[in-house]
């Protein structure tokens, strides 16, 4: 388990939050959950109805999405970021490649932060907007 400060410092070093001050990343640090998944499990499944955003603290996944592989993503990476906007259906399905350590953010304890700090809102849209740029190169 680690602390809120070692996750303010582990967020700092995660795109999505590069750019968002260190006192704001302490209140993301807070609404944290650590989680952790073996080898071969699935983190989210494809259809299911998202809820939280994931960030890779240690191993990696594969995101798959109709049984192609899209990604392969390892520590500082993250996914789920489109759950944290609204609860459509899982666009893919997330598995540990390895044993896998995670940080899991709900949508419902991020909109809350999102609805008083803009600079938060902003890395999100950034993030998945230059997602969606890579996918349309694909």
């Amino acid at each position: 388990m680690i602390t809120t400060v070692e996750k303010v410092l582990f967020l700092k070093s995660v795109d999505l939050f590069s750019q968002i001050p260190g006192e704001d990343l302490a209140q993301i640090a807070l609404i944290t959950s650590e989680e952790g998944r073996e080898a071969g499990e699935d983190v989210v499944v494809e259809g299911e109805v998202g809820d939280a955003l994931y960030v890779v603290l240690d191993g990696r996944v594969r995101v798959r999405t109709k049984d192609r592989e899209v990604a392969q993503l390892g520590a500082r990476e993250c996914f789920g970021e489109m759950a944290l906007l609204d609860a459509s259906p899982r666009s893919a399905t997330v598995t540990a490649i390895t044993d896998v350590a995670l940080l899991k953010i709900s949508r419902e304890d991020f909109q809350e932060i999102m609805a008083d700090k803009h600079a938060i809102s902003l890395g999100v849209i950034k993030v998945l907007t230059r997602r969606l740029r890579e996918a349309n190169l694909r």
